[in-house]
């Protein structure tokens, strides 16, 4: 029987890896209204403009996903000199951990899907689009970037919405130059001819995608499976993750046995993008060093989560590792014998406290560096009433027992006790650990619990909060 896999230890590896993404960069742009009426002018709805939204999407989109994970990339495009690009740039600037090395080609049109909605429902969708391919000078510039980037790269997608960026030529040129760099190649295709992506690593084309690859009546698993093989072998290409939408996943990998997965979705709000967190997911969990069915496993977690939300939407390690750590909470009492036999060993004990509401990268930053600082590490979790209190109402995202599981999953957190107070004033007394750990902004003297943690002879120490990761920024997205 194989060992489940720690996602805590993968997340926690995943977040100082380094990718670079190429491909069609995009915006998305999403007008939303309400529909009441009927036009006098012709037999169409007439929409009442409420808001709109500016996402990056394609390729763009692909950066973002892996940037939520805490996943550094570099992200190598083609924009045109227009509004489109502005804004693009703008929705990019706003992303933590995204390089944006984007080539300007004033005779191009940036990509930019418009998509009207009516109470959740996409009504039309225009593109503004100039897919030809790249010109002489701005391919030598991107084949240029990439080899520089590989240079520090732990794994290279190749995200291919067929709007010039990756062709034949384009393709084989940095499939060369990855395989001689030693990284990883996941391509994610539109186009029907698979030989495009002859030498990649992993392939992830969706259910239609594959059918027009092969030409072949595609009903049954079996079916799949074999065109899948076929496309795999005849492209030297290690290994196909065919999504499948409502009936999950298949990882098909010559010689070795098909791994199927059920879609996880609960309700699928909004399909738009749920590629994109697929290949980020899947490409950074392989670059993390899992294996290939583990990877597919946790892609399809994300992938369920994402279509749950509206837009071009991503997910953070909280959403996932919730979806699959189980339910854990520890009683004060229990926290405090436990602190008192590590102490008696003499281990150095830590402390760091908060509501951890949706574990973005930027929680892992802190915990990892409060673990740096002592031998067990043990986190005050704010309960839900104390992070209302705190948060305002709305808030936590997550109850206390998904947060309390989210962070006993993680390799660097000993134990997590939940407390109700505003602040963990009584329990740093109750426990007398050796350091208190804090993050962000905040003065040593500041820190509650100081004087409890000095006067028994320990420290405190002020760790720097990570730039560009919130959860009151980050949980809507």
């Amino acid at each position: 029987m194989s060992t489940p896999p720690n996602w805590g230890q993968l997340f926690t590896t995943i977040s100082s890896k380094k990718t670079v993404v190429v491909g069609d960069i995009m915006l998305d742009r999403f007008v939303h209204g309400s529909v009441n009426r009927i036009s006098p002018e012709a037999p169409v709805p007439v929409l009442k403009w409420s808001h709109e939204n500016l996402m990056p999407g394609g390729a763009a989109n692909v950066a973002r996903n892996l940037a939520r994970y805490g996943v550094g990339v570099t992200l190598i495009g083609v924009m045109g000199k227009d509004l489109g690009a502005d804004q693009l740039r703008d929705t990019l600037a706003r992303e933590p951990n995204i390089r944006l090395k984007a080539f300007i080609d004033p005779q191009r049109q940036t990509t930019v899907k418009t998509r009207f909605t009516s109470t959740g429902q996409q009504m039309l969708r225009v593109d503004h689009e100039s897919p030809a391919p790249l010109n002489d000078k701005i391919y030598k510039r991107v084949l240029a970037a990439v080899e520089t980037a590989l240079k520090s790269a732990d794994a290279l997608i190749l995200s291919d919405y067929d709007k010039g960026m990756i062709d034949h030529s384009s393709a084989k040129a940095i499939i060369t130059m990855a395989r001689k760099a030693g990284v990883m190649v996941i391509a994610d295709p539109k186009k029907t001819d698979p030989s495009v992506f002859s030498g990649v690593t992993v392939m992830t084309p969706n259910f239609n995608e594959l059918t027009q690859m092969t030409s072949l009546p595609l009903a049954k698993q079996d079916q799949i499976a074999h065109a899948a093989n076929d496309v795999a072998i005849q492209n030297k290409i290690k290994s196909l993750l065919v999504t499948l939408g409502a009936d999950g996943m298949m990882l098909v990998q010559p010689k070795k046995p098909n791994h199927h997965v059920s879609s996880l979705a609960q309700s699928v709000y909004d399909v738009s993008g749920a590629g994109d967190t697929v290949i980020a997911t899947l490409t950074a969990a392989l670059a993390a060093g899992a294996s290939p069915e583990d990877a597919t496993t946790l892609a399809n977690i994300a992938a369920g989560i994402v279509v749950g939300k509206s837009g071009t939407a991503t997910t953070l390690p909280g959403e996932v590792l919730a979806a699959t750590a189980p339910r854990h909470q520890l009683l004060e009492k229990d926290a405090k014998g436990m602190v008192k036999i590590w102490q008696d060993a003499g281990l150095k004990v830590g402390f760091t406290n908060g509501c951890f509401d949706l574990l973005h990268p930027g929680h892992l930053w802190l915990l990892e560096k409060a673990a740096a600082t002592c031998d067990r590490l043990v986190v005050g979790l704010n309960s839900d009433a104390s992070t209302r209190k705190l948060k305002g109402d709305g808030r936590p995202h997550q109850i206390e027992e998904r947060r309390a599981a989210v962070l006993s999953s993680l390799p660097m957190v000993d134990a997590v006790v939940i407390f109700d107070a505003p602040t963990p004033a009584r329990l740093i007394k109750s426990l007398s650990p050796d350091v208190l750990i804090k993050g962000g902004d905040y003065k040593a003297e500041e820190v509650v619990g100081r004087q409890t943690v000095i006067a028994n002879g320990g420290k405190v120490v002020i760790v720097p909060t990570k730039p560009g990761f919130s959860t009151t920024r980050l949980g809507s997205s």
